[in-house]
């Protein structure tokens, strides 16, 4: 999609109902984000400088890297989604122009008795020229112009004109609904990394129990079938390790696609996924839902619904037909001019059954608006509810689980060196160190999705929205 393309939907926006969405679409450039951003380019201009949770956290030299900004404009500049919505409102342009253009005045001209202009001869009294004289031919040339009244044409006009803004409301909810897509793949890519680089940490420390097992084994300290056990875990962490390698392949491919490139030519996502958001307050949220495009749309589908029952309403009152013309008789020669007006009798059909249709589509608007209403503030309460519960799953792993995890395997490994604990005991400390280490990663990639998902449904940043409480999580 050409950045043309984008340009076409900043024109609708002007409108009042629109500005706050804009806003909210522009914050969202930086879209699920707690990042903060090393590089002052052009999506930051436009974002206000918001931080990106998932961008540039990271330092990295290589311009291979893909920040979440990034990301977000290849989707919008080249996702076909957005280029058929773009096409769609150039259409309505047209729609527009035409609905406010003048009828086409109307050119007749009728002959009658073709062929009979030869001149009178002899006298002219005489029945054979009065005979000629009555069927000679006659040429009528008349002019005339439909007239609309009752405001027809400006109630079409304005008809028209909502359609365009709900085709750029559409086009702002898919904007909207493919960002939030690519921050949610872009989250499963740093998770990825995340998992990837656990599997090489489980895959090392592995190799580093094997290699105090053989040692022990050498020794004669503890029995050879210990060393078979430990190289079976081992093999277990390849197999592992391989596993978050397709994952990361598949996760990369995904997000590529999302700018329909089938190939990822990053090198890898830049982002912490540890950065967070504390959950704002719900209240404040269900406000903010509202300027949602998917419920703008609905508020501005009852105004379209109105201006049209509006436009079936001014079809009651005739159009009136004005012509004009002349008359040229030619055997006696001379001209005639002609005048007429038409004004059809509205005594059967006053357009009843489309005004009474329009009248039922208007409520019908209204029925829908706040049956999307409703729908977002359920999808909202129940993100909410989610992403509290990870909130909780984070914080009890961060600051009670993992530390007690890491310690314990410490100790049992310190330990089986000092032949105080069996194999056994060592290895199920490392088991349960590496799992809860994977359920940590797991759980901030489902908080961030959920962020996202919230944000989706606010249009906007989470982090404009006052928290509940403090924030806790530990900073990078």
């Amino acid at each position: 999609m050409k950045l043309s393309d984008l340009l076409i939907a900043l024109r609708y926006w002007v409108a009042p109902e629109l500005r706050v969405m804009l806003l909210g679409s522009i914050l969202l450039l930086s879209f699920s984000v707690q990042i903060k951003n090393a590089g002052a380019d052009s999506l930051n201009k436009l974002s206000g400088g918001k931080n990106d949770y998932l961008a540039d956290s990271v330092n990295s030299d290589d311009k291979n890297d893909l920040t979440l900004r990034h990301a977000i404009s290849l989707a919008l500049l080249q996702n076909p989604e957005l280029a058929a919505f773009s096409k769609e409102m150039r259409a309505l342009e047209g729609v527009t122009l035409q609905a406010g253009l003048l009828r086409n005045p109307e050119l007749s001209v009728n002959v009658e008795n073709i062929g009979n202009i030869q001149k009178l001869r002899g006298d002219i009294n005489a029945p054979e020229s009065i005979v000629q004289e009555v069927v000679q031919q006659v040429t009528t040339i008349r002019i005339g112009q439909l007239i609309e009244l009752g405001g027809k044409r400006a109630a079409r006009v304005s008809a028209a004109l909502l359609g365009e803004e709900l085709a750029a409301m559409d086009y702002e909810t898919r904007r909207v609904e493919i960002i939030a897509r690519v921050a949610n793949v872009f989250t499963e890519v740093l998770a990825a990394q995340e998992r990837l680089r656990l599997a090489e940490e489980t895959r090392q420390v592995a190799q580093n129990v094997v290699n105090s097992v053989t040692e022990r084994v050498r020794g004669g300290k503890v029995a050879p079938i210990e060393e078979t056990r430990v190289r079976v875990g081992l093999s277990t962490t390849r197999i592992e390790y391989e596993q978050a390698q397709r994952d990361l392949t598949s996760a990369r491919k995904r997000l590529a696609l999302l700018w329909n490139n089938s190939s990822p030519q990053f090198s890898k996502a830049l982002g912490n996924l540890e950065t967070l958001i504390a959950p704002p307050n719900l209240q404040m949220l269900e406000e903010r839902v509202l300027s949602n495009p998917m419920a703008q749309r609905a508020m501005k589908n009852i105004e379209q619904r109105k201006a049209l029952l509006e436009v079936e309403q001014t079809r009651r009152i005739p159009n009136l037909t004005v012509n004009a013309g002349v008359v040229n008789y030619a055997l006696v020669g001379g001209n005639t001019a002609i005048a007429s007006v038409m004004v059809p009798l509205p005594l059967f059909d006053r357009n009843q059954g489309n005004i009474k249709d329009a009248y039922q589509r208007v409520d019908k608007a209204m029925d829908e608006q706040a049956t999307m209403e409703l729908r977002l503030k359920t999808e909202l309460t129940q993100s909410y509810e989610a992403m509290s519960a990870a909130w909780n799953e984070i914080n009890i792993l961060r600051d009670e689980i993992l530390p007690g995890a890491k310690s314990a395997f410490h100790v049992m490994r310190r330990g089986y060196e000092l032949g105080k604990f069996g194999l056994l005991e060592l290895l199920d400390a490392q088991r349960v160190l590496f799992q809860n280490q994977v359920l940590y990663v797991r759980a901030l990639a489902n908080y961030q999705r959920l962020v996202n998902d919230i944000e989706r449904l606010i249009a906007g940043p989470i982090d404009s929205v006052k928290p509940n409480h403090e924030i806790n999580i530990r900073q990078p």
